[in-house]
């Protein structure tokens, strides 16, 4: 992100294996009343539910499912919730998402995005009735919010996964979400559901929405259904994103509608 302007207030904490940033932009030399705390219960509950759905932890309710220990209506409450939201998510992708894929209940691409916009909206949106701005940064997503009639965005760069410190794009966000996936960082973890096999055909998809839950699944899906089908973004309900192939070309959408494709440049 690029910062300009009003004074900038961040907290920085490792949560769910990752950094986990909190940024607020405040009309004051200090932020509002009760933004620390806002942030403290904001990570408190992101600790929370990677311990309910960590797939690292033996001790999780996502790993006793998985063990035959546990059922989904027994587990905490929230599990029931993100698995009746996976069920409709492969039936809206068309089955480019599952998160039964391996034969069992894993959420893993899918929980992260919904974990991190439901805390933000609990606990660090409240926070631009007083303040600004405020945005949290997991692991490279996002989730975003301004105050209503404030001169003001967020401008977030997507990065070239091709070549260090270089930039793809920029894209200007006032209220919103931006997901990031692919191949590009952590190799073909990433797994088409209908085949078992990995998806190798996109370098790095980035996604904007509304939600950060919608985002980081339509990211993950753009990857599994491959740069040739663009098919999805019509029913996708995002904003806008964009593509990357390993050949360098590129397609962006505005909407429902592809707005351009780029070839490979010579």
């Amino acid at each position: 992100m690029r910062y300009a302007g009003p004074s900038r207030h961040v907290w920085v904490e490792e949560v769910m294996g990752m950094p986990v940033s909190i940024h607020v932009r405040s009309r004051r030399d200090r932020p509002a009343r009760g933004a620390d705390a806002a942030v403290r219960e904001c990570f408190e509950e992101l600790r929370d539910i990677d311990r309910v759905f960590s797939t690292y932890r033996p001790d999780s309710d996502v790993s006793r499912i998985r063990a035959g220990e546990l059922s989904i209506d027994d587990a905490d409450p929230r599990v029931a919730v993100v698995a009746a939201d996976c069920r409709l998510a492969t039936v809206t992708t068309a089955g480019l998402f599952s998160a039964y894929w391996r034969g069992w209940f894993d959420p893993t691409g899918y929980v992260k995005g919904w974990a991190v916009e439901n805390a933000a909206r609990r606990h660090l949106a409240p926070l631009v009735e007083d303040d600004i701005a405020v945005g949290i940064n997991a692991g490279g997503d996002l989730q975003l919010f301004t105050a209503v009639g404030a001169d003001w965005h967020w401008t977030v760069g997507i990065a070239d996964p091709r070549e260090t410190g270089k930039v793809l794009a920029t894209l200007d966000v006032a209220d919103g979400a931006v997901a990031t996936s692919g191949t590009a960082e952590r190799g073909r973890h990433i797994i088409d559901p209908r085949t078992g096999r990995p998806a190798t055909s996109v370098l790095s998809a980035t996604v904007v929405a509304d939600s950060l839950a919608c985002a980081d699944l339509w990211a993950t899906t753009s990857v599994v259904a491959g740069f040739d089908d663009r098919s999805w973004v019509a029913h996708a309900g995002t904003r806008t994103g964009v593509v990357l192939s390993p050949d360098g070309r590129v397609f962006r959408w505005l909407g429902p509608t592809t707005v351009e494709v780029v070839p490979a440049a010579r």
